[in-house]
């Protein structure tokens, strides 16, 4: 088809819009307000070429790696879960280069030759190309480089993981006590890199698992938005949710592991337990994390902040100084849930730029073969030795009879890489959006925490919870939520500021496009800094 052909289509198209235009009467329209339609037009123009030329004019990051691709032949340290590999579970070279190639051109046609291993396909790596029409581009915003396979930050996130996996059943209500969680916390302030919260540099039975952002630490693990009830229209919707059978974990037999590096389906499906319940302990929260929509997290606090009423709001909304109107298409709940729903699409967006062109960080899954073909002699690689020295490792294989890191789901993984989590880049963007739309400070009435059987919710009766630190502690559970599962690591819940990222680029865009009286968004970032937009 030539581009003569398209051209005169578009050309018609066009016209035939143009025409139907010509039926108006621009002299005999009933239209009033303060500009003419013409003037509009324009106006609308220059808002949308100003905010592109803001974006476009910001600074160009920089995009480096940890250099794991290119030290490593043999792709050890690589993403490659889906293509063929080999007894080891070291990815087929040529495979490999084939992605590489399709990834380097982006040409549609170059994904088609990508050979698989079996019959998982890879998610989504075109959408490392899409552009986004509001806010930054997602190839202009950077990361952090995550942590080297060798290094002893490495280290500590694994052995945080083996953990994770040998503490999924004991309820967060009972860590104070549990002999596993408190070996835990004991073994991971051992580490030389360990970098999760910790109390005067030692991590605790309180800071075990936890985040790192302003609020974290304050009350339950679990978020008040994950545990009370959600206003749902003419509905209610109790968080109470399907949940999998304590004690029944997947990959830990090295076939079934290499299997599925090869893409195999798994032979078993996940087993459920028959009774909902509300997250209580980490195989809960993986399992949420392994079901919810992209910003089912964050519709759901919006639909709780909201049932708070005026007072939940935050004080730059210019209705609440109104003596004659109220909030609505504008600064009400169709402005706030529609900007939640569009800033985690963006995020995600973002992520895939990162993970695909960028970083193709091995995941856990793949890191736990490594350590097995170690420990068992069938290969050597440079794993810190503070890894193996860990108690976790030794538990895992005293429970299972091999050294790999225990999976939740049965399939394992995506098929996209590890650095940046798309959960952490959604839940930085919609927390983001939802701080500018309500007050932080508020604190959240009648709170609850989860029965150790997750069957009731029990008054909570700490320190105060406000809205700040409770949509931190969402964006956290969220992020690193799918740690507890075993695909992804601490260091990938940066993704929270990549999103954070994403969700201001588009309050800026946004910020000139009201007629109210406004004088800007205003919110506290993660990293404890508040700014006005």
């Amino acid at each position: 088809m030539s581009d003569n052909f398209l051209l005169a289509h578009e050309t018609k198209d066009i016209n035939l819009v143009g025409a139907a235009n010509t039926n108006l009467n621009l002299e005999e329209s009933c239209e009033i307000g303060p500009t003419s339609a013409r003037k509009r037009r324009q106006e609308a123009f220059l808002i949308r070429q100003n905010a592109a030329l803001f974006q476009k004019n910001l600074p160009l990051p920089g995009h480096p790696c940890n250099g794991d691709e290119f030290l490593y032949p043999n792709k050890i340290a690589s993403f490659s879960k889906g293509l063929p590999h080999n007894h080891l579970g070291e990815v087929n070279l040529n495979a490999y280069r084939d992605l590489i190639r399709a990834l380097s051109t982006g040409d549609p046609d170059d994904f088609e030759f990508i050979p698989l291993g079996g019959v998982t396909k890879l998610a989504n790596p075109q959408a490392a190309y899409a552009f986004e029409l509001a806010g930054p581009d997602s190839h202009h915003l950077g990361m952090q480089v995550p942590p080297p396979f060798s290094s002893a930050w490495s280290a500590g996130e694994v052995a945080e993981l083996y953990w994770l996996a040998l503490t999924r059943d004991v309820p967060f209500a009972h860590y104070d006590t549990n002999v596993l969680t408190l070996a835990a916390a004991a073994d991971l302030s051992n580490f030389s890199d360990f970098r999760g919260p910790k109390n005067n540099g030692m991590v605790t039975t309180e800071t075990l698992f936890r985040g790192n952002t302003p609020g974290d630490l304050v009350g339950p693990y679990i978020t008040q938005f994950l545990w009370k009830d959600i206003p749902f229209g003419a509905t209610t919707i109790i968080q109470r949710y399907r949940t999998t059978a304590a004690g029944v974990d997947y990959m830990t037999d090295y076939q079934q592991w290499l299997n599925t590096q090869n893409g195999t389906s798994p032979a078993t499906p996940n087993e459920f337990d028959p009774t909902p319940r509300y997250l209580r302990n980490g195989r809960d929260l993986g399992e949420w994390n392994h079901r919810d929509f992209t910003f089912q997290g964050f519709l759901g606090a919006a639909q709780i902040l909201l049932s708070f009423g005026p007072a939940a709001l935050a004080p730059t909304n210019p209705y609440l100084r109104s003596a004659t109107q109220n909030a609505f298409v504008t600064f009400g709940a169709p402005h706030i849930l529609d900007f939640v729903a569009r800033a985690t699409r963006a995020a995600d967006e973002a992520a895939w730029f990162q993970k695909w062109l960028v970083h193709r960080r091995l995941r856990p899954e793949e890191f736990g073969g490594r350590v097995h073909n170690v420990l068992t002699g069938a290969a050597s690689y440079p794993i810190n030795q503070e890894l193996f020295d860990s108690q976790a490792v030794a538990d895992v294989f005293s429970k299972y009879g091999s050294y790999l890191l225990p999976q939740a789901y049965s399939e394992g993984c995506p098929t996209h890489s590890a650095y940046p989590a798309g959960h952490a880049c959604v839940a930085g963007a919609g927390a983001t959006m939802l701080k500018a739309f309500f007050k932080e400070s508020f604190i959240i009435p009648n709170p609850v925490t989860a029965s150790a059987d997750g069957l009731s919710l029990l008054p909570y009766t700490g320190p105060p919870l406000t809205v700040g630190g409770e949509l931190n502690k969402l964006a956290a559970n969220v992020g690193l939520g799918r740690n507890a599962a075993g695909v992804h690591y601490r260091s990938d819940g940066e993704g929270l500021l990549l999103g954070e990222s994403v969700a201001i680029g588009i309050l800026q865009d946004y910020r000139k496009t009201y007629n109210e009286d406004f004088s800007g968004f205003s919110l506290t970032k993660f990293d404890g800094t508040t700014i006005i937009i």
